[in-house]
């Protein structure tokens, strides 16, 4: 098994092949698993970003899709158009991690503003006041 300098665990296939929507979707993943479709990948763990592997894949497109996959829950991201989730490029970067062909590297940009995003919609229901907006929570206390 693929070992990084995180303490990530790496999945297995049959983990990753769970995760699919249907055989249509593992099927297709499988095919793009390899090296061709991939500009770039790689596994970010700091103390920025959770534990999460990205990758550039080229579609048919002439702009690369952004996938992503948060390993702590999982949660994913793709630019893709397609309505499977997760897509066959999030599939695909998951393979590509558990066979060892993701090597750590700094997460881009988008990654970090997705993580993020990510990080400030777990936090709003935390600061959430339980007062109603605009008029629950003023005047006299009630007596």
């Amino acid at each position: 098994m693929a070992e990084t300098s995180t303490e990530t665990t790496v999945w297995t296939t049959d983990q990753v092949m769970a995760l699919a929507p249907d055989s249509s979707a593992q099927r297709a993943a499988r095919g793009m698993a390899g090296d061709r479709a991939w500009l770039e990948s790689g596994l970010s763990a700091t103390d920025d970003v959770p534990p999460t592997i990205w990758g550039l894949c080229q579609g048919s497109g002439s702009t690369p899709y952004q996938t992503a996959v948060d390993l702590t829950e999982p949660a994913f991201k793709c630019t893709c158009p397609s309505r499977k989730f997760p897509c066959k490029h999030a599939l695909a970067l998951l393979l590509r991690w558990s066979a060892g062909s993701v090597n750590d590297a700094t997460a881009p940009g988008w990654v970090q503003e997705w993580q993020s995003s990510r990080a400030a919609r777990r936090s709003v229901p935390a600061q959430t006041s339980p007062a109603a907006p605009g008029g629950g929570g003023g005047g006299a206390p009630p007596g």
